[in-house]
């Protein structure tokens, strides 16, 4: 399963908007007469000074931190586990070694048989996965509240001590190169994107390798290897646990304290991420594939992240992306869209990883309109974003987009584990979260200013991309 975006769910747990609690945040009050009152789409947000979730957090003394945000809207329970490493720890010659552990923790623990943790999850009526990214491995049950106990119970069992059975590691293995097979080989834009970041950052680079692994080095991962990093990277004080739903502190503390408790600590491994190349291995990447019906441009630059570089960028750069690239409204679809040069155009950029970020702009030409003709307008577009800056009405406008909607991001239970858990494991703190929309509201043009010419001024790692069809 993909790990879905923190910057991604940020955005749709915005803040809280100031009405009065019976009357939905999607609802609107009708003027005198039935008329809608106007709205000046630019207005600042009044964003609330309390928190989003207000999780309780705690650190056990093996050093597992454990995270509650109470929700009782329903009696169920969600459990995460996260484990703060991911494909970016990935030794050399052994990419996708942190995907292929993801899969064998369900293959048994000393107390809970193969295959029998989603066994169990299932009979329960509730739902379990796991997923890998370039900075977590995350693992997650949700169930009835009454049943999180024995979640608690079979989680801390596999994170303890793990099996690893030899017998099942080459039928995984086969599973494994399926999944690359279906995910990447078989879809042509996959197929570019890992060419690409391999073009941008280096082959061998943490962030130019698949997450799932370089075909040759998942074929050369043994289960030593795996071994070793469970015992290396699964240490309870390079975990965050987060449970979100109807339960209650004194519950949770008791449970992670009998459950969780007992597994011995460990020094926490740190983590050694290789700074970015001192330029791009390749500028300019150009492919062509017969099973490409549309061309495609994508342009990244390497970028401060919440966690490298200028870190207080971070979320001038998220206001920025968005004047730049958000859609209607946005300078790229200004530039592109509207004059018809294209049928699609934006930027991309999320902050919360580990180590450097990337920043990316793309476009899909309309048919009949060249490569030339979009680069062309791409370039003046950001020639002109760095040269004028960003105005108090674009910056406001993105403020009030991204911190839209809170109301219904919040409602459900997906969004709290995946935003704590997801800052915490790499490094932020736990207000990052729950006082996000507070600093994005407080960017100001200049910042996102800087930030922006900053990214993309002489920028030495930066690589621009085509996906075209085949002649």
């Amino acid at each position: 399963m993909a790990e879905m975006s923190r910057r991604a769910a940020l955005k749709g747990a915005a803040a809280l908007p100031l009405v009065p609690q019976a009357v939905p945040a999607f609802a609107s009050t009708p003027a005198a007469g039935g008329a809608r009152p106007d709205s000046d789409p630019t207005d600042a947000p009044r964003i609330q000074e309390r928190p989003l979730f207000g999780a309780v957090h705690w650190t056990l003394p093996n050093g597992l931190r454990v995270v509650l945000a109470e929700n009782r809207r329903a009696p169920v329970a969600a459990h995460y586990l996260y484990v703060s490493a991911g494909a970016g720890e990935d030794p050399h010659g052994r990419s996708g070694l942190a995907h292929f552990l993801e899969h064998m923790m369900f293959k048994g623990s000393p107390n809970i048989p193969s295959g029998a943790l989603s066994r169990t999850v299932s009979a329960e009526g509730g739902q379990d996965n796991a997923f890998t990214s370039r900075d977590v491995t995350g693992y997650f049950q949700i169930v009835e509240a009454s049943r999180l106990p024995l979640m608690m119970r079979m989680e801390s069992d596999r994170l303890g001590a793990v099996l690893i059975p030899e017998a099942e590691v080459e039928p995984e293995r086969g599973v494994i190169f399926e999944e690359r097979r279906s995910r990447i080989s078989a879809n042509p834009r996959a197929r570019f994107m890992e060419r690409f970041d391999a073009a941008m950052w280096g082959p061998q680079h943490w962030r130019g390798r698949p997450l799932i692994g370089w075909e040759d080095e998942i074929r050369a991962i043994t289960r030593e290897d795996m071994v070793r990093f469970h015992a290396a990277r699964y240490a309870p004080s390079n975990c965050v646990l987060v449970v979100a739903g109807d339960v209650r502190e004194a519950d949770l503390r008791r449970w992670a304290d009998e459950f969780y408790g007992p597994i011995p600590g460990r020094a926490d491994p740190g983590r050694d991420r290789a700074p970015p190349p001192a330029r791009s291995p390749e500028a300019r990447l150009v492919a062509q594939d017969p099973a490409v019906r549309e061309a495609s441009f994508l342009r990244g630059f390497a970028a401060p992240s919440a966690t490298f570089g200028e870190t207080e960028m971070s979320d001038p750069l998220e206001v920025a992306a968005h004047v730049l690239g958000s859609g209607p409204g946005s300078r790229l679809h200004a530039a592109l869209v509207e004059t018809g040069l294209a049928v699609g155009a934006g930027a991309s950029y999320d902050g919360d990883v580990v180590g450097v970020g990337t920043l990316v702009v793309y476009a899909t030409p309309r048919p009949g309109v060249s490569p030339e003709q979009i680069e062309e307008a791409v370039n003046r577009t950001l020639g002109t974003l760095v040269q004028e800056g960003i105005s108090e009405g674009e910056t406001r406008r993105a403020i009030r987009q991204q911190t839209a909607g809170a109301l219904l991001a919040l409602d459900g239970l997906g969004a709290a584990p995946r935003m704590l858990g997801g800052s915490l494991a790499i490094g932020l703190p736990i207000e990052a979260v729950e006082f996000w929309p507070q600093r994005i509201a407080a960017v100001t043009p200049e910042a996102a200013t800087r930030a922006i010419r900053g990214v993309l001024s002489d920028n030495p790692v930066s690589t621009a991309g085509w996906l075209m069809p085949s002649a």
